[in-house]
């Protein structure tokens, strides 16, 4: 990313204002990477999107459950379109979801820091979603709802 403000594409942070908005209005969220090891980020991005009153689905095709919910192997099995998807995954593994995510039509996704690359980012936006990307982090979001 470049130092001057700027983000992939030449946003600003303040572009990014009404996608962040209205990211954290959605109802329903996938998590995508969610784990069950409590010390990864996957895990605390999906337990805190719980405890903010999110209904959440976790995505990740190695783990069946997590604390008792249900792990759907792949963004195409879960049981309806979430209207967020947070990606909590490798470069490499967010931009194999993008295409995922678009047949979904997931309509916004927060790509969380280090999960985004400029593929990434252009594989969403052609599939028409808004992204998030670069920072912030979706959970300091949820738990201020305020972003600056």
């Amino acid at each position: 990313m470049p130092d001057d403000g700027t983000r992939f594409g030449g946003e600003t942070a303040a572009q990014f204002r009404p996608i962040i908005d209205a990211a954290l209005g959605a109802r329903s969220v996938a998590v995508l990477g969610a784990s069950r090891d409590p010390a990864k980020y996957g895990h605390k991005v999906y337990t805190s999107m719980k405890r903010a009153g999110y209904k959440v689905y976790a995505v990740n095709p190695n783990a069946d459950d997590i604390d008792g919910d249900t792990v759907y192997p792949q963004i195409d099995c879960l049981p309806e379109r979430p209207d967020l998807l947070i990606t909590v995954t490798p470069p490499a593994a967010t931009e194999a979801a993008m295409q995922a995510a678009g047949h979904a039509d997931i309509r916004i996704v927060w790509m969380q820091p280090g999960s985004e690359s400029e593929a990434a980012v252009n594989l969403a936006r052609s599939h028409g979603m808004q992204a998030v990307f670069g920072g912030p982090c979706v959970m300091v979001a949820v738990a201020t709802r305020s972003w600056k």
